[in-house]
Formats: structure tokens, C-alpha cells, sequence
């Protein structure tokens, strides 16, 4: 983006190897051993058996009797004995190497986890310092690039804008999916340890990043929490976003917020002294539209043919919206009932996954690569601060603009029709 007259993007190889050594490893490390040091499980084996303090009567099929009593291995419920009931005494604890894991999942933006709990089982996350210190990693590298942008760039006020223009996005983020679940003291699939308020927070940052962990159910969120995950997914993940990805997302919608802004004032569109024409223009429309096109389609064709178990109503759509945005964002997620077998999901569900992904990496190399071969502008009376307060807010109102109002209709048939319904 600073170079003269060059289209080199750099080494690939010396890219990969100095994140891995001098960023990766050493974040996972330190990481790894907090989360080991807080019990979370670090051993070769892959599972343990500890005994019940009480054992618990299950019927063949695995369900368990609540009102059951055992005497002598015989299981009563109201008195009447219960034939072919199972007497359960011992538990299976899932352990393997699982902080490691859990380490780099994390700071990469990966998600997942070794159980289907996620970071809601007390084996992924079992204290207070684990849930701040796998919440903070979520979010730590997207936060550094705007900095190291910045420096790259040698100008260290772009980064911080970039990064003022990520905050705000993600404190009104914040504010409209904690509110209301703080006000209804939702805690209907969330961790009674962890609580409302940390859930909510797990929920606004897994989905601004690209990461799928999760802490609380996300099928049991409020309306209006839901909408907002989905908006953070939608917008293609620029509110920090992934490590890297989240970055030439906002990058997009900077060549674009410079082009409107240029066209409103009359000065010439230019972007770190380089003029934005319409080659650049081209790929960062490609780039900001990829995401809503692969998720809209995916949404449509899904709703032509719905998969088991969703529930009925505006909240049977919002689990199909939420999923193929999912998809669309390379985010992981999901919200229970959306079965996830069949072709649909997997054949479409695959080719929307590499659309959304490779369709904008190709856009901002291909930018990127112009941008490097143009010759630098000097500084003029003309030109439009891009490092200032006014363009963070500018920038900020395209992001909303285009890229949430993209999916207004379809947010409109889905969580803001559940949220009126139950108003």
C-alpha cells in the first residue's frame, strides 16, 4: 500500500514463519500453561472414569429418571419398578491434551472445541481468570494488526483510527446485546457460574472475530442479541474480525468510506497518498458484497428446502439466517435445531464457506497489488484525512450502512419479527 511502483505483496514464507514463531507460539504458550496451571486438562489420555458421590437411573434409550430411587440395583419410580433401567456410577471426563488446544483455537480465531460445550463445560473453562484470559485472546491479535498496520504504514494514527472505527462498532455491539439480556436476567442456556453478563460478552466478541467457541447456548439468546451476532457476522467480520481477515475487511470498507466521502466534498479520493480509481473501486465492492451474496443465497435455497428440527415461526428462520451467516463468515457458530446433515448443508454449505472466504482474499490482493504500483501523491489541500476523528465516524456509518442494511429484509422476517412478536 506504501510502495513505489511496486506490485510485491511480500514473502509468503517469511510472513508464515515469523507470525508462527515470534506471535503464535509464544501467545499459545503462555496461554497454555495459565489454562493448565486453572485445570483445565493437559495429559496424554483421552478420557478418564471418576464414581458418582450418588449413582443415577437412566432408561435404555439414556434418559434419565429424575423422580428414580435405587435399592439394590433395582430402579423404582412412584414405587413401580422400571424394567431395563440402567444404574449409572461412574462418569466419563473427556481430558487429552486440551489446554494446548484450547490456547491456539483461541488466539487464532478457530473456535470449537474438545467437548460440545465448548467453553461451557468446566473442563474447556473452569474458572473466572480461564473465561477472561480465552475471551481476551479471541480478540488480542485483531486488536494488535490495527496497531502493526499502522506501523507498517508508518503512520501510526491510521492504525489507531482503523481501531477507534473497530471499537465503537463493537461497544454499540456490546451495549444492545448486553442490555437486554441483562434486563430479563435471561440465564435459560447459560452457565450459572459464568452468568448473563459474561455470556453476552463471549457472544459480541465470538461473533466480531471469527470464532465459533461459545460459552452459553446461543439458540436461547434474546432477540435483540441475536440480531446483533448476526450483524457482527454480516458486515463480513470487520469489528476486529479474524487474525488478518478482519483487517482487509475494514480495509474495503475504507477505500469505500474515501470514495463517498471524496464525492460529498469534492476532494479526490486517495487512501495512504494513492489514488483510489476504479479498478480499486471494483474489487472492494467485490470484496464487501461477497459475504452478503454467499449468505442470502445460502438463506434462500436453505428456506426452500428446511432441514429437521427447527423450530416454527420468525425463530425456525433466524436459526437458518444464523447458520448460513456462520458459513458465509467462516465464523463456526450455530444455534441449536439446524440439523447439519443432508447434502444441502454440506455440498452448498462447503462451496459458500471457500466463496466467502477466497472470493475477498483474491479482491484485496488484487487491490493491494494496484494500489503498490501506483506512484505516491504528495500531501495537498485536496486531500481527505483518513486519520481523524470525522473519517472514523464516517467509516462507521458505511460499515452500518452497507453492510447491515444488506440484510434488512431478511433480518426483518427472522429475529426483528421475534422480537415485535414478543413485545
Amino acid at each position: 500500500l506504501t510502495g513505489r511502483q511496486s506490485a510485491a505483496l511480500g514473502n509468503f514464507w517469511q510472513d508464515m514463519t515469523g507470525a508462527i514463531l515470534f506471535i503464535l507460539i509464544p501467545v499459545s504458550l503462555v496461554s497454555g500453561v495459565i489454562l493448565s496451571w486453572q485445570g483445565v486438562p493437559m495429559n496424554p489420555g483421552s478420557e478418564q472414569y471418576v464414581a458418582l458421590t450418588e449413582p443415577v437411573a437412566a432408561t435404555a434409550d439414556g434418559t434419565i429418571l429424575e423422580e428414580a430411587v435405587i435399592e439394590n440395583g433395582t430402579v423404582y419410580v412412584n414405587d413401580e419398578p422400571v424394567p431395563d433401567a440402567v444404574v449409572i456410577t461412574e462418569q466419563r471426563i473427556p481430558t487429552g491434551l486440551a489446554a494446548s488446544q484450547i490456547a491456539i483455537k483461541q488466539a487464532g480465531t478457530n473456535g470449537g472445541g474438545i467437548t460440545q460445550g465448548n467453553s461451557a463445560n468446566p473442563f474447556e473453562n473452569p474458572t473466572a481468570l480461564t473465561n477472561v484470559l480465552e475471551n481476551v485472546l479471541i480478540l488480542l491479535i485483531p486488536m494488535a494488526l490495527c496497531f502493526s498496520f499502522g506501523f507498517m504504514v508508518k503512520n501510526r494514527r491510521q492504525g489507531i483510527a482503523l481501531f477507534s472505527a473497530m471499537a465503537v462498532l463493537f461497544v454499540l455491539a456490546l451495549a444492545a446485546a448486553m442490555v437486554p439480556e441483562l434486563q430479563q436476567m435471561n440465564m435459560e442456556g447459560k452457565e450459572a457460574r459464568i452468568g448473563v453478563a459474561q455470556s453476552a460478552l463471549w457472544s459480541v466478541s465470538t461473533t466480531a472475530a471469527s470464532s465459533g467457541s461459545v460459552n452459553s447456548a446461543l439458540n436461547s439468546m434474546n432477540s435483540l442479541s441475536a440480531l446483533v451476532c448476526l450483524v457482527l457476522m454480516q458486515v463480513g467480520e470487520v469489528v476486529f474480525g479474524g487474525v488478518g481477515s478482519g483487517l482487509y475487511g475494514m480495509l474495503a470498507f475504507v477505500i469505500l468510506t474515501v470514495f463517498i466521502a471524496g464525492l460529498m466534498v469534492g476532494r479526490t479520493p486517495e487512501f495512504l497518498h494513492k489514488k483510489i480509481e476504479p479498478y480499486e473501486m471494483k474489487r472492494a465492492v467485490v470484496l464487501c458484497l461477497a459475504t452478503p451474496v454467499c449468505i442470502l443465497a445460502g438463506s434462500a435455497i436453505a428456506s426452500l428446502h428446511p432441514m429437521p428440527g427447527l423450530d416454527p415461526g420468525a425463530h425456525g428462520f433466524t436459526q437458518i439466517l444464523y447458520a448460513w451467516s456462520s458459513m458465509g463468515a467462516n465464523n463456526g457458530s450455530a444455534m441449536a435445531g439446524y440439523s447439519t446433515a443432508g447434502w444441502l448443508i454440506n455440498g452448498l454449505g462447503g462451496l459458500v464457506m471457500l466463496a466467502a472466504r477466497f472470493v475477498p482474499m483474491a479482491a484485496v490482493l488484487q487491490m493491494a497489488g494496484s494500489l503498490g504500483m501506483k506512484q505516491p501523491v504528495a500531501d495537498n489541500a485536496g486531500m481527505l484525512k483518513t486519520d481523524n476523528a470525522m473519517f472514523v465516524f464516517l467509516l462507521v456509518l458505511v460499515v452500518l450502512l452497507v453492510g447491515a442494511l444488506s440484510f434488512f429484509p431478511a433480518l426483518a422476517l427472522g429475529p426483528v419479527a421475534e422480537l415485535l412478536g414478543g413485545l
